[in-house]
């Protein structure tokens, strides 16, 4: 932590806003617990992190604060990011902490996340936190010196992956999903990441924690790790939060005329493109959009102007029959505006 800290702070130093999402509350509140106490279950992980938290962060205060640097501790659930307005508070709130020259400490709030609404690893957190300040470039730190052509540990002839611009590339590579014993995300997390990042326009490096003076390595331009290039075509921060922050509470099947409508043709959802409708979900919530030809493959994600009750009785109806139906609902299930393009 000292040797982090200290590269940190020197990038403050010359004019650079960093921020750190760091894991370890969990791990740090085993350090105080029984060794034969044993912990399984989420209430106990939870209750666990409360007592670590604080912990850990009170050793970022101290070490920061010998280098003269102001701290911030942020704890965030994947629901502070799901609903716009808690996107933009979160994100207005780490703006500001830059502005003054804070550096913000950020964690997954363990304490009061559940499976439902918990970002599962830092990789996301850190991807989605990236995506907030509209960053220059994420630096994902792991155990191993980068993406590699398969997994190291175990195959010789494994070679490094110095840069990744061929994203179909990597459908050929066994990344795993393998985690450390006090971690939760493995190389997969990472590139998935990776990929997040990359489409909002931000650089991601995936290094070598362990290697001494990495981080100063990866700001001076060195060739360490793996470099995955922001996007050609990044896109919109709305859809950026609609694709990765926004969780989908059903799916929508589609026929093979509206895939190719959404995907080729950037039109919107009509309810004459819907075949089947599963899960509940209410009008405004996101949805998940699937061809189903043999092997189920996802279009793309929106905001859904009808709820499932509503769809399951208009799917299949042209639009004139819909408007019979329901005289003050919309043309579309799902505005292009509001649909993004997951393959």
């Amino acid at each position: 932590m000292a040797e982090r800290v200290s590269a940190l702070a020197a990038l403050a130093k010359q004019g650079h806003r960093v921020l750190l999402v760091s894991s370890g509350a969990i791990s740090s509140g085993l350090g105080l617990l029984p060794e034969t106490k044993k912990i399984n279950e989420t209430v106990e992980l939870q209750a666990t992190s409360a007592i670590g938290q604080g912990r850990l962060y009170n050793r970022y205060y101290q070490l920061f604060r010998g280098h003269d640097i102001i701290t911030a501790q942020i704890l965030l659930t994947s629901f502070d990011i799901a609903g716009r307005s808690q996107y933009l508070n979160a994100r207005n709130t780490l703006l500001k902490l830059l502005e003054w020259g804070v550096i913000p400490i950020i964690n997954e709030n363990d304490t009061t996340s559940t499976d439902e609404i918990r970002y599962g690893d830092n990789d996301f957190l850190a991807a989605q936190v990236a995506i907030l300040v509209k960053a220059d470039r994420l630096i994902l730190l792991t155990d191993t010196e980068g993406l590699y052509t398969s997994d190291p540990s175990v195959d010789p002839h494994a070679r490094l992956i110095e840069e990744v611009s061929d994203w179909s590339a990597l459908e050929e590579i066994e990344t795993g999903g393998a985690v450390s014993t006090v971690g939760s995300g493995g190389m997969k997390s990472k590139i998935v990441a990776a990929e997040m990042a990359t489409s909002a326009d931000i650089e991601v490096v995936i290094a070598n924690g362990s290697r001494p003076g990495v981080i100063a390595a990866i700001m001076a331009g060195e060739e360490v790790g793996t470099r995955f290039p922001p996007a050609r075509a990044p896109i919109s921060s709305f859809k950026l939060w609609l694709k990765y922050g926004l969780p989908s509470r059903g799916t929508v099947i589609v026929d093979a005329g509206a895939a190719k409508a959404l995907s080729r043709g950037g039109k919107s959802l009509l309810p004459a493109g819907i075949v089947g409708v599963e899960g509940d979900f209410a009008a405004g919530e996101a949805v998940d959009i699937v061809l189903q030809q043999g092997v189920r493959r996802q279009i793309g994600k929106g905001k859904t102007n009808y709820s499932s009750e509503e769809l399951r009785r208009i799917k299949g109806m042209r639009s004139q029959q819909v408007m019979k139906l329901m005289p003050c609902g919309k043309e579309e299930v799902i505005h292009r505006d509001y649909f993004v393009l997951m393959e």
